[in-house]
């Protein structure tokens, strides 16, 4: 800032710009490398049919999110009736001498995302590596 007499003997101040544009363009090119390195979120592999007509694989374990009665949901893991209290235990279970850890999740379109989110991160502390999001385009092969 500079301090310059003006005519009447009063004291008049400016501000001086060059030092806040440096310190701007600093912080734009800190954010410009600081964006692309923030995490995106949960990433998800989908499964692709083998030949267009076998939509699973034969060892794949399918955990189905379905709606129940009120707002809860029910659970099936590869047809098998399974409560909310065991599905840990049971996918603890499946995947203790597992190699590959991959678990496919099909969810119930009328259900809330936030409940198939609690189901992959009940997945992951039971050992699942990969979660598998099975959508209505992927049942059919496209």
């Amino acid at each position: 800032m500079t301090i310059s007499k003006g005519i009447e003997g009063g004291l008049t101040s400016e501000i001086n710009m060059t030092p806040m544009i440096d310190v701007l363009l600093v912080l734009l090119i800190i954010f410009m490398v600081i964006v692309p390195a923030m995490p995106r979120g949960e990433s998800a592999l989908v499964p692709r049919p083998a030949n267009g007509h076998e939509t699973q694989p034969s060892e794949a374990v399918v955990l189905e999110v379905l709606k129940g009665a009120g707002d809860e949901a029910t659970f099936r893991i590869n047809q098998q009736a399974t409560s909310r209290a065991e599905l840990p235990a049971r996918l603890g279970a499946i995947y203790a001498n597992r190699a590959r850890r991959v678990l496919y999740v099909k969810g119930d379109d009328q259900l809330s995302f936030s409940q198939i989110a609690e189901v992959i991160d009940i997945s992951h502390a039971a050992g699942v590596d990969h979660v598998g999001l099975m959508t209505p385009k992927v049942l059919r092969g496209l």
